[in-house]
Parts: C-alpha cells; structure tokens; sequence
C-alpha cells in the first residue's frame, strides 16, 4: 500500500470535476521519496475509473552525455553531470505540457539513467488525448532563491568546485526562466516533504541499489552505476535547491505530505 496514494487521489479526482480541461498535477518530492511509484500507482487508479491519465518524470526530459558536455564546456563543469536545472530540454517540456493541455496527442520521452541517454523516439509513449497528465520529478515547481541566499556554498560540493558561484547561479537564473515557464503549466503541485535533507542520501542509495539489481537481471553491466563516493558527489548537487523547497513551498503548494524517515505520512 501507498500511503500517499489515498490522499493524493482523493485530491486529485476534486481538481480534476473543477478543471475545465485536462488537468496537469506537478509532483515534487526529493530523491527517493517515491514520486515515480505513487505517479503509476496514480495512473492506474484513473485508468480504472475510465479516466485517461498518463505520468512524465522531469527525468525523462534530461540532455544526454554530450549536450551537457557542451554546457561544462561553455558555463560550468558541473554541468556534466545531470540532475539540476539547465540540464533538461525545459523548451521540449513546455511543447509536451501545452499538448496535453490542447488535448492533442504526444509522444512522451523516455530517458534510460543506465546509459545516460534518451531512448530513441520510437521507444517513446504515445498517447492520444488526456484527462491527467502527472508531471513529477525533485524540484518540479522549484522557483529562485534570491540572490543573497547564493553567496555562501551549502556544501563541499559548491565550496571547492563552484568557489565563484558560476553554476549555482546559472542553475538560479534557469529556474527564473525556462523553468518557470515549465513550472507554470502546472495547474495543481503536491510536496512529499522529506523529514530533512539529510535522509535523502539514504532514499538515494536505495534507488542506487535497485537500479544495479535490474541491470543484473537484465544482464547488463552494473558498473554503470555509482560507487558510495560517487553517489556523495552526486546527491550535494541537489541540496540546495531542495534545501530551498523544503522551505518554502509547502506554504504554497495546493497540497503537501509530510513524511518521516520510512517514507511514512506523518501530516
């Protein structure tokens, strides 16, 4: 059972007898908290009831190994590695969201984190038109911190690589641009609000560890995912933008759970 999945729902079918149109329904929760399993749980559940729902992860929009590399080049080396803002196709995001909204059909991409690519477009979903698009990913709805809050590094991360504050505030200027205009096709946003950040190291080594054992069972090579230290370094990109969403958005978002260290809800 999915403790979100009751609430979430329950909300969810209010918004969607008020929309005047297909609904798009942002999910924001850190790494590891369980957005991508409570959007399919979501998707199902709706499909069950006759209503056409389908789920796009902010994931799946990722730049591939080589377009990012171009960014490293040209605006910071920390941008080789995917996850913060700039580092998605937020232009394709915004077609794909606009789609759904007209109630055309869309193609919806698929991103493969093994390989660190996009899946070819025929590998893609197709889907006619939608009563429910569920939008999710880690900072889904983020907005800019404000420029004094960029001064001083959150982490070792930022301290000794981004010591100019070059990449975080390429990161803050794309959530002020590209990514508000994504984020404001949203028309309703739920938080699974983590205890704190600290746990989302441990959420992430799970995903971590799951993903090595599918690769093993697909008989592919699992040394394409990250050692503990790799996964150190990766996770102090996201801290503080989520640090940032932890505070500020559960006063605005038209929905927010809070959970505890097992991913349990405790509001």
């Amino acid at each position: 059972m999915i403790a979100s999945l009751d609430p979430v729902g329950n909300a969810t079918e209010r918004w969607l007898d008020a929309a005047r149109g297909p609904l798009v329904l942002g999910i924001c929760g850190a790494q590891g908290s369980g957005k991508s399993t409570l959007a399919d749980a979501l998707v199902s559940r709706f499909a069950a009831a006759g209503i056409r729902a389908a789920t796009l992860s902010l994931d799946d929009l990722y730049l591939g190994r080589a377009a990012r590399a171009e960014l490293a080049r040209d605006v910071h080396p920390l941008f080789a590695t995917r996850g913060v803002p700039l580092t998605h196709d937020a232009a394709s995001g915004c077609a794909i969201l606009d789609a759904v909204r007209a109630g055309t059909p869309v193609q919806l991409p698929r991103f493969d984190k093994a390989s660190d690519a996009p899946l070819p477009r025929e590998a893609w979903e197709a889907v006619d038109a939608l009563d429910l698009l569920i939008f999710e990913g880690w900072c889904v709805g983020a907005r800019p911190q404000a420029d004094v809050a960029l001064a001083d590094p959150v982490n070792r991360l930022e301290q000794d690589e981004d010591p100019d504050g070059i990449w975080r505030r390429a990161v803050n200027a794309a959530l002020a641009g590209p990514y508000r205009a994504l984020f404001d096709r949203i028309d309703r946003l739920v938080l699974l609000a983590a205890p704190d950040f600290s746990v989302v190291r441990r959420w992430r080594g799970e995903q971590e560890a799951a993903l090595r054992a599918r690769l093993r069972r697909e008989g592919r090579d699992p040394a394409e995912t990250m050692d503990d230290a790799a996964l150190d370094r990766f996770v102090e990109h996201y801290e503080r933008i989520t640090r940032s969403i932890l505070t500020e958005m559960p006063a605005r978002a038209d929905l927010t759970l809070r959970l505890d260290a097992q991913r349990a809800i405790i509001t």
